[in-house]
């Protein structure tokens, strides 16, 4: 019997689909738990599939709820909900990171949390619905899940560029302009950076693989708390 996640049917529920139970387990599986444990399957061939999956799904729901939309403006709107940032922020929405299996390299520094890796497993896990459930199910999946995002024309600018999204407000509060301060740790092949971001009274960090998704993911968490204060 495979090894399932204590809380896994509480994810499950979130997700609102049937997925196969050892799909969903290599669906959450980062290659790092893989190779620590014997080479079993990870999640990157189902990254692979659900990349697909939520391309074609929001590709031709953005054709045919916008018909007025030119080529270019139809791609930034799907660029604002592929995007690693974006994923992740839908990720967490689901609390997905807390029933990752990882590495204990990828546990001690964060990976939970990261958004490289959220974004990678969110894709995993529409692979997993799209074996399991079908591709209609797997397509509605994706629109709930990114519906917010695309619903708010702020939410999702954010998302796409969050640094510029968070410069831009800091400037209508006349807040002090971002300032960003990175840090790196782990070795060479699998550095892990952190960046900070003050604005103001505010300091925000992300992290990530590279030091411009670090800073996305600060920019847009700290662009969260300025925002709240509008």
């Amino acid at each position: 019997m495979s090894e399932i996640l204590a809380d896994e049917a509480s994810l499950t529920e979130k997700l609102g689909v049937d997925i196969d139970p050892e799909l969903l387990e290599r669906a959450l599986t980062h290659r790092s738990y893989a190779y620590e444990h014997g080479g079993i399957p990870n999640n990157e061939r189902l990254e692979f599939l659900g990349d697909s999956v939520l391309g074609l799904a929001v590709t031709v729901m953005l054709f045919t709820t916008l018909p007025d939309l030119d080529e270019g403006e139809l791609a930034k709107r799907r660029a604002s909900v592929v995007s690693t940032v974006a994923l992740a922020e839908v990720a967490r929405g689901i609390g997905l990171g807390q029933h990752l299996r990882l590495g204990r390299g990828e546990e001690q520094t964060g990976g939970r949390d990261k958004d490289s890796i959220l974004a990678d497993t969110m894709e995993a896990v529409f692979g997993a619905a799209f074996l399991s459930a079908g591709p209609d199910a797997a397509t509605e999946l994706v629109l709930r899940l990114t519906e917010p995002l695309l619903a708010d024309p702020e939410r999702y600018g954010a998302a796409m560029d969050p640094k510029t999204s968070l410069q831009e407000l800091a400037a209508r509060l006349g807040a002090t302009p971002p300032a960003y301060s990175i840090e790196a740790d782990g070795p060479d092949h699998d550095r892990v950076f952190t960046a900070t971001v003050r604005v103001g009274d505010v300091a925000c960090t992300g992290v990530g693989s590279s030091k411009k998704t670090a800073e996305m993911a600060a920019a847009l968490t700290a662009w969260r708390q300025l925002s709240d204060r509008t």
